[in-house]
């Protein structure tokens, strides 16, 4: 792996959704341990909290080992189908996501 690279250079597939009118959850689905690893440590409830302007305690993040898979699901600021909603099926919002920087394994040294 590349130092700086994002999520979206290793992941296979990044993608955003609606979990119900209220709700919007994120796939990452990584082809491999070692990358899974790197996105699962790279990946923090306030940084996604800071990236989609959501209290971080609303952040729940689901780690799927076996498939190297992990689930981001949070409330929705706008629900769906509202005046102001911009992406009714939240199909674009995985972007931001995409550009977070893997942390590489030296980040994680005690000095």
């Amino acid at each position: 792996m590349l130092g700086n690279a994002t999520i979206g250079d290793i992941a296979h597939l990044v993608r955003s959704k609606n979990a119900g009118p209220f709700w919007i959850t994120f796939d990452i689905f990584l082809g491999n341990e070692q990358d899974y690893r790197a996105v699962r440590d790279s990946v923090s409830a306030d940084e996604i909290g800071r990236l989609y302007a959501v209290d971080a305690s609303d952040v729940d993040i689901f780690n799927i080992p076996e498939l190297y898979v992990i689930k981001i699901s949070f409330p929705r600021r706008i629900s769906q189908g509202s005046f102001h909603d911009r992406d009714m099926h939240s199909g674009q919002q995985h972007i931001p996501l995409s550009g977070i920087e893997i942390r590489s394994q030296s980040d994680k040294l005690p000095f």
